[in-house]
């Protein structure tokens, strides 16, 4: 025992020195490796390279430590920093919008009126009448984007709606109102042809589904716009455009031309047909459906043409309060051709059909034919001193109830209106218009028709 416990001691001290002195020589070799990565690395950005992790030298197997991660973490850090940024979807979300300011003034005619006996006013601009002065004809506000490869969404609320019976029956402006809230589905890879669900433009009449932001005239005309006041309803419908068609239109859109949007060469759809924000009265739908094309009949000229049509039943609001308990047939067939000027264009739509209407002898509201449509001719100088600027002239007039108003009155209008728009920086438009109106007021209670003459000034900012 006492020659072993010396022997012990010497073995202990014999034994120890190379392993620690291994321990070091791993060490220096860990070292020497991340020091050879990271020489790499920087001959790699130097070349302008993706950065190249290369192989490790060929070394004898290490004994696992902690200090082996070291290497493997340094040459994954450059990688993830590479790693491409995924878009997310609300990237893809656009803000615009625009605003119109208006001034009207009656400067001969009714301006006022006994009871009983028509005023003049206009469905479409409420700032038309006594005692008027500036007035916001729109504020829209339009949020839209993608949702994925093949979903889209459209927000549009206006803030410039009115609303009456407020205090003592007084009207009050600048409320807020939905217009347009939909999802469109793409259902091939080319966008071609969509399903649009929600709150969206009826596709009737050229005019109709133009927007007001990018109309030349101040308001729509009434024969075409009384089919579906407001443009707009509840349901699902269906566009498809040609690539051809495409093309046009968006080489017109370059130029500058004032279009009617991309709604699809062809569309059907159903709606619940009582109106805009109104709710539905009855089980029957709107059937909807529109088609247009433009052909290219030289010299960089586009003449489009087309036609729209559908059949409904309406209750329209009565002055006793609510809805008429009847529904009652409102169908129409409309067509319409576009030459866009170049510098000089034409522009005419024309429907007939069918719809409610009251009927002062029967004092109640019953279905009865209408027609009516308007004649345009307008053209376009593309530069001056001045900027851009298109100067027009418009005949309407229609004959036919007015649905959208309570107990659906009789419309009678004849309007002829000459007017020019000048665009002195994009973002801003300024028309000047002046009317001769020959019309019926949209009140059963109020008999005749009132005319005079109109000054009309609108500027839109576009943002």
């Amino acid at each position: 025992m006492k020659s072993f416990l010396p022997a012990a001691i010497v073995a202990s001290f014999v034994v120890t020195p190379p392993a620690a002195a291994q321990t070091v020589q791993e060490l220096q070799r860990q070292i020497d490796e991340l020091k050879a990565v990271i020489a790499e690395m920087k001959a790699a950005q130097a070349a302008a390279k993706p950065p190249v992790m290369a192989a490790a030298p060929a070394t004898p197997p290490a004994p696992a430590a902690p200090e082996s991660a070291v290497p493997t973490q340094v040459a994954a850090a450059p990688a993830a920093a590479a790693a491409p940024q995924h878009e997310q979807w609300y990237d893809r979300i656009r803000l615009r919008g625009y605003t119109q300011l208006r001034l009207n003034e009656i400067i001969r005619g009714d301006r006022t009126a006994p009871d009983g006996v028509a005023r003049l006013r206009s469905v479409h601009d409420s700032g038309i009448g006594d005692d008027t002065g500036f007035t916001f004809r729109r504020i829209r506000l339009i949020l839209q984007g993608d949702l994925g490869d093949r979903v889209s969404f459209y927000l549009q609320p206006d803030f410039a709606t009115a609303v009456t019976s407020q205090s003592v029956g007084e009207r009050r402006e600048g409320f807020l109102q939905l217009r347009d809230a939909y999802v469109d589905a793409f259902l091939d890879r080319d966008k071609r042809f969509r399903l649009r669900f929600g709150q969206s433009k009826v596709p009737f009449g050229w005019e109709n589904m133009q927007s007001s932001s990018n109309r030349l005239t101040l308001d729509r005309s009434d024969a075409i716009n009384s089919g579906v006041p407001s443009e707009r309803d509840i349901g699902v419908v269906a566009y498809y455009t040609p690539t051809y068609v495409e093309d046009i239109w968006e080489r017109l859109t370059d130029d500058g031309q004032k279009l009617f949007g991309n709604y699809g060469a062809f569309g059907v759809g159903i709606y619940n047909g009582q109106g805009i924000n109104r709710e539905e009265a009855n089980d029957a739908v709107m059937a909807v459906a529109l088609a247009t094309w433009p052909f290219e009949i030289g010299g960089g000229r586009v003449l489009e043409v087309g036609g729209s049509a559908y059949t409904n039943r309406v209750q329209p609001e009565v002055r006793t309060g609510g809805v008429s308990e009847a529904s009652f047939a409102d169908d129409r067939v409309g067509l319409h051709a576009i030459l866009y000027p170049a510098p000089l264009g034409f522009q005419a739509e024309w429907n007939w059909g069918r719809g409610p209407e009251y009927d002062r002898a029967l004092r109640a509201i019953t279905t009865k034919p209408l027609h009516g449509g308007y004649v345009q001719a307008m053209a376009r100088i593309k530069a001056s001193p001045v900027g851009p600027f298109m100067p027009y002239a418009r005949w309407q007039t229609y004959r036919g109830g007015w649905k959208a108003a309570v107990n659906a009155p009789r419309l009678e209008t004849d309007e002829i209106e000459l007017g020019i728009e000048f665009q002195p920086v994009p973002a801003l438009e300024w028309t000047i218009a002046y009317a001769r109106m020959d019309r019926a007021e949209a009140d059963e209670r109020r008999l005749g028709r009132a005319e005079g003459d109109v000054f009309r000034t609108q500027l839109q900012l576009n943002y």
